[in-house]
């Protein structure tokens, strides 16, 4: 699988518990986990329809990224918005938006992780060009 040229990047206060809620409600996979001392995640990397985000325990190589836990958001293109919201929904996520048709085209649902990430899923594919 090719590279993407943007990964976004998190960190989580429960590194391990995050990757499996990732896993579990979003449909994420594991493509590369190292762990760090302790029960904490010194780098983690997980794929998604050729996408990939990167993500770490907090306080695990803070001094070089220091990124505060909750902060971040992204958006993930897929095609059935209203089941992978069902898969969210069933495995604990936070929706924050329902479902829903937008002016600019498309479907998306928003939900939250443990951490307060926001994560926005939709079957609009902006054009770069």
């Amino acid at each position: 699988m090719p590279v993407p040229p943007i990964i976004p990047t998190f960190r989580y206060r429960d590194a391990p518990a995050a990757i499996d809620f990732l896993v579990d409600a979003f449909g994420f996979e594991r493509n590369m986990v190292v762990d760090g001392p302790g029960e904490t995640i010194a780098h983690a990397q997980l794929t998604f329809a050729g996408g990939m985000v990167m993500l770490g325990s907090a306080g695990a190589g803070d001094g070089e990224f220091p990124l505060e836990p909750g902060g971040g958001s992204t958006y993930v293109i897929l095609d059935d918005v209203d089941g992978h919201c069902d898969r969210a929904r069933a495995a604990g996520a936070e929706i924050v938006m329902e479902p829903a048709d937008q002016d600019y085209g498309g479907r998306s649902y928003t939900a939250r992780d443990p951490d307060g990430n926001l994560w926005s899923f939709g079957s609009y594919r902006p054009s770069a060009g």
